[in-house]
Parts: structure tokens; sequence; C-alpha cells
């Protein structure tokens, strides 16, 4: 069994694929300017774009972990998750509050997704 890794340098990549399961790293607003959900919204098209790239798509998603710097905004992420999330294929996540690399990013979301099956 073969691991590919896509969009790499030379600390990690961006994906990793490994036995029918793609992994992603996890993924941090480009505009930082904005509030909760748009950062939320930056991350998760963020999200569909590797997905794609790797072959699958959020309907295909198995988990998701979600730092937030403040849980008082967790809900604006959450109105964001909610709108992107396919309807009756929610994954098993887990979310907490923690410092991010950056002060100015609010979310960073990492997911695991199937490969379709052939």
């Amino acid at each position: 069994m073969s691991v590919h890794y896509h969009e790499s340098n030379s600390r990690m990549s961006q994906i990793a694929v490994h036995n029918g399961t793609v992994y992603l790293a996890g993924q941090v607003p480009s505009d930082a300017t904005a509030d909760m959900r748009g950062q939320t919204e930056q991350v998760l098209a963020r999200i569909d774009e590797l997905l794609a790239q790797a072959g699958t798509s959020k309907r295909n998603l198995l988990s998701a972990q979600v730092w937030v710097t403040d849980m008082a905004e967790f809900g604006q992420m959450n109105e964001a998750w909610e709108a992107w999330v396919v309807p009756g294929r929610p994954p098993v996540r887990a979310a907490l509050e923690a410092k991010l690399a950056k002060p100015e990013w609010k979310v960073e979301i990492m997911v695991v997704a199937a490969l379709p099956e052939a």
C-alpha cells in the first residue's frame, strides 16, 4: 500500500491519501480580516477544493476536528458549518477552543474523507 502526498513542502503536505482515505491538513482562512463566519466559509471552500483535488468531496466526510479561538463565536462557526455540510451525512466531529498559530485566525478545520467506491 502506498501513500500519496499532494501540495507538499519540506514541512508538511496539505493532502495525504492512503488505502482509500483522504487526510487533509488543518485549513485556515486566507483573509483573516473576516469575522468568524466569513473565516469559516473560507476554510470550508478550501476544504472543498482539496477534497476535489484528491478525488472525493464533503459527501464522503468521515471526521472533522475544529479549533476556534473564542467559544463566544462558536455559533457563527456552526452556522457556516451547518450551511456547508451535506444534509444527512454529517461526519463525526470534535470542536474545541485553542490558541492558533496566528492571532488573527479565528478557526482551523482538519477533515478526513473516504474516496468514493469505483
